[in-house]
């Protein structure tokens, strides 16, 4: 980061080729469709290179606070423009997953759309702290400081958001 803040190019891209997939898969899991994340994404990274003097390391780790500016712009994308558009798959989550039978395919698919449509009928500070928590694997102090909420008001929305997911699983299954 202090080669970033002195304007090192080649240090900026090994940041963006390290943190590109995690911030990516979790601005696609708040915003629910490719095009949006895209933007999202590459907007984080512009203000990684023009506020890296910004970052505190006493404050927080540089993923954290990648995850944080992510976070900020993906609530002010969905509050403007509304509710999150969801499209069938991330590309780079579809080429991850092994392929199997077809038919196993097939009913692995349902239930993915299944997940994915009931994660996108969650309210946002609950499908923002179970994604930074299950997906992305912070702690949840990690993930309370990311959301700026206490970490009570981040397990009790995770709470929320389990007991949401299973009522809406256990009723479509």
């Amino acid at each position: 980061m202090q080669a970033v803040c002195v304007g090192s190019r080649s240090a900026y891209q090994r940041l963006v080729k390290r943190y590109l997939k995690s911030i990516s898969h979790y601005a696609y899991r708040l915003l629910g469709n490719q095009k949006d994340t895209e933007d999202i994404t590459q907007e984080v990274f512009l203000r990684l290179w023009t506020n890296a003097q910004k970052w505190n390391t006493e404050k927080s780790k540089l993923t954290t606070w990648l995850h944080r500016i992510t976070h900020n712009l993906c609530i002010d994308y969905l509050r403007k423009h509304g509710r999150m558009q969801t499209q069938d798959s991330f590309d780079d989550e579809a080429a991850d997953s092994p392929s199997t039978s077809e038919e196993s395919n097939e009913e692995t698919n349902d239930k993915t759309k299944l997940l994915r449509e009931a994660l996108s009928a969650l309210p946002e500070n609950q499908r923002s702290a179970l994604s930074l928590c299950h997906y992305q694997g912070f702690s949840n102090k990690e993930a309370a400081a990311i959301m700026n909420i206490s970490v009570k008001a981040l397990e009790s929305a995770i709470a929320r958001a389990k007991r949401s997911l299973r009522e809406k699983l256990t009723t479509n299954i």
